[in-house]
C-alpha cells in the first residue's frame, strides 16, 4: 500500500480518546510525511460549548487570548498534528487565529487532560 504524503485528522478538543488513539496509531503506521488536523471547533466557535468551556486553560499566559485562540491553537495536541486546516470566509476569524500561533500550549495541561479522557474510556 502507497504512503500518504499527508494524513487528516479530526483534531481539538472535541475528539473523543478512541479517535485521538486512532489518529495516533494510523499516523505510526503510515509514516507520513506531515499529519494535519481538522475541524478544531467541532463545526462552529458559535457552539455552546464555547459559551460553557474556557479553553484558555491550554495556554501559558493566556491573558489576552480569545477562546477561539485558545481552542485552535491546543488542537495541535489532539492529536498531534503539524498544520490545523480551519474553514471560513470571515477574513477577522482568520487573523484571530493566524494570530494564536504566537502563543505557547502547556503541554502539561494537554498531557493531564489526555490522562482524564483515558480514565473515562470505558474498560
Amino acid at each position: 500500500m502507497p504512503r500518504p504524503d499527508v494524513l487528516m485528522v479530526r483534531a481539538g478538543l472535541l475528539v473523543g480518546v478512541d479517535v485521538l488513539e486512532a489518529a495516533e496509531a494510523l499516523a505510526t503506521r503510515w509514516r507520513p510525511s506531515q499529519v494535519w488536523g481538522m475541524s478544531p471547533f467541532g463545526g462552529s466557535t458559535a457552539q455552546e460549548v464555547w459559551e460553557r468551556f474556557d479553553p484558555r486553560v491550554f495556554l501559558q499566559g493566556s491573558a489576552s487570548v480569545t477562546k477561539a485562540q485558545a481552542a485552535f491553537l491546543s488542537s495541535y495536541g489532539l492529536p498531534r498534528v503539524d498544520a490545523v486546516a480551519v474553514g471560513t470566509d470571515d477574513v477577522d476569524h482568520l487573523r484571530e487565529l493566524t494570530e494564536a500561533l504566537s502563543y505557547e500550549v502547556d503541554e502539561n495541561v494537554v498531557r493531564e487532560y489526555r490522562q482524564l479522557l483515558k480514565a473515562r474510556q470505558p474498560a
